[in-house]
């Protein structure tokens, strides 16, 4: 390697800094920190400072990307807590007030634009908590071999508990409290979780063949879901039948997902948010900065003003490019991607706020593997124009405990209308065809690939970008250990039917 006399300076110090490093431990071993210096230490700028405007233009763009995540849940939770009672946004979205939860009855509806990727594989339900107006009982009911999983998650969109058929919970009443409550476990309450915060989303996911016969079915066992004050509790089980909610009015339709981070109020709402998500270990001296500079901008209008312009562009520079599957995540065979911490984010911001602004509150790994999906084999972006093939080899098929299935999204990660109604494939369908030596074919294209194989047909947009989605819940160990990838995407030779 040809070194210029810049990188041989540079190399020096670092070369300096590795032998010290190795000393320190025997040189330094009984030295011990300065207590009293460390306590009288500033937690930040200095309230009284004058700061330089792209000085809090750099703490607010990177305030925005980290945060991101964090904000976006604290405005859904916001949503939620104005809900009058139980019921359906525009007769397609669950909302509930706090320490309540309101269960869909049916596959979620295509319209819906609140939440990027849905699926039509589960149930959804969803709820925010607010422990610290009281503890709330989580009612699980005997779901038999169905699949069920509760996502239990802070506003970082990480994991907090594990509730579902791969955790072996037991159906019963679980007592969820925040960190300050000290009150008293009643007679009948199956588990306390403590949790580290009090806000807290819940989101049931319960499987759904899609059959008539389970839609039926399925009725008995979700009528058992439920979350309620713990003053509610007497040791019997709530019922609730789902399909009776009220309608309230949805919002402006967009093209894309509803816009829950904004920068004209990010720095206003950040406070509150960073006041609801307790600093990891390493977090506090990022906590107190950003929080030092949103007090000096809130007696600066032109500070504060110069914030929001860097959070605009922070948003069109940083966060909007990972909307794009292929711009992040762990690369595999044929240009798939995935993730390996999801839910399990701790201080890596980028996959974090990649995730939330592409497919928001996913499940931990060992409840839900998620494979992405732009390209096809030859690396060109899947657009309708073009119709494709994804082969399954004989016997490899997604190897699940729970079941599986692929997903087609539009350019902004919402279903594709078309005549079938038809969003996903896998394993709630029952009618696919396996060809002659055991392998299994999805057409993934516009038209219908012809009446003999439309059962396998996964419809994409005409002419638009599109991308593709496989979910592999309670995925076996040649998922999570890397040895099983989706096949490739391969661009078909075989022409649409008109």
């Amino acid at each position: 390697m040809l070194r210029t006399s810049k990188t041989i300076a540079l190399a020096i110090p670092l070369g300096l800094t590795l032998s010290l490093s190795l000393i320190a431990p025997t040189a330094l071993g009984n030295t011990e920190p300065n207590t009293a210096l460390t306590q009288t230490l500033p937690a930040g700028v200095n309230a009284n400072s004058r700061i330089t405007e792209q000085y809090a233009r750099l703490v607010a763009r990177d305030a925005w990307f980290w945060a991101w995540p964090m904000v976006n849940m604290y405005n859904r939770r916001l949503a939620f807590s104005k809900a009058p009672q139980h019921g359906l946004i525009g007769g397609a979205l669950a909302i509930a007030p706090h320490n309540r939860l309101t269960m869909l009855s049916d596959y979620i509806k295509p319209e819906q634009r609140s939440i990027a990727c849905p699926n039509q594989d589960v149930i959804y339900g969803a709820g925010y908590l607010a422990l610290d107006v009281s503890p709330v009982v989580i009612q699980v009911p005997d779901f038999g071999e169905r699949f069920w999983v509760y996502q239990v998650s802070d506003l970082r969109t990480d994991s907090i508990a594990s509730l579902g058929a791969m955790h072996g919970t037991k159906p019963g009443f679980y007592l969820m409290v925040g960190p300050d409550w000290q009150g008293t476990v009643p007679k009948g309450i199956t588990q306390v979780i403590h949790t580290q915060t009090n806000a807290v989303f819940i989101g049931p996911r319960v499987f759904l063949d899609d059959t008539a016969q389970d839609r039926q079915a399925a009725q008995e066992v979700i009528q058992g879901i439920n979350i309620y004050p713990l003053a509610e509790f007497d040791g019997s089980v709530k019922r609730h039948d789902w399909r009776t909610l009220p309608i309230f009015p949805k919002r402006d339709d967009r093209a894309g997902e509803t816009r829950w981070v904004r920068p004209d109020v990010f720095f206003d709402q950040l406070p509150k948010v960073l006041q609801l998500t307790p600093a990891q270990a390493g977090e506090t001296a990022r906590y107190q900065q950003v929080l030092s500079v949103i007090a000096a901008a809130q007696k600066d209008p032109a500070l504060k003003q110069a914030m929001i312009d860097e959070a605009e562009k922070a948003d069109r520079e940083l966060v909007d490019p990972l909307l794009q599957f292929r711009n992040w995540g762990v690369n595999l065979p044929h240009h798939w991607s995935t993730i390996t911490n999801g839910a399990r984010f701790g201080t890596d911001y980028f996959t974090r706020t990649a995730v939330a602004r592409s497919n928001i509150l996913v499940n931990a790994p060992d409840e839900t593997k998620y494979f992405y999906q732009d390209l096809d084999a030859a690396g060109m972006r899947l657009n309708g124009a073009n119709a494709y093939t994804v082969t399954f080899a004989k016997g490899q098929v997604p190897p699940v405990k729970g079941f599986w299935s692929l997903t087609a999204y539009d350019a902004a990660h919402f279903f594709v209308p078309n005549p079938l109604n038809r969003y996903s494939l896998g394993t709630k369908n029952k009618d696919l065809k396996i060809n002659a030596d055991g392998s299994l074919t999805f057409y993934v294209q516009a038209e219908s690939p012809g009446a003999d194989k439309e059962s396998n047909w996964l419809p994409t947009p005409k002419s638009a970008d599109f991308s593709l989605f496989l979910r592999a819940y309670w995925p076996r160990e040649a998922i999570t250990e890397g040895r099983w990838t989706p096949p490739a995407v391969d661009r078909s030779t075989i022409a649409a039917t008109n």
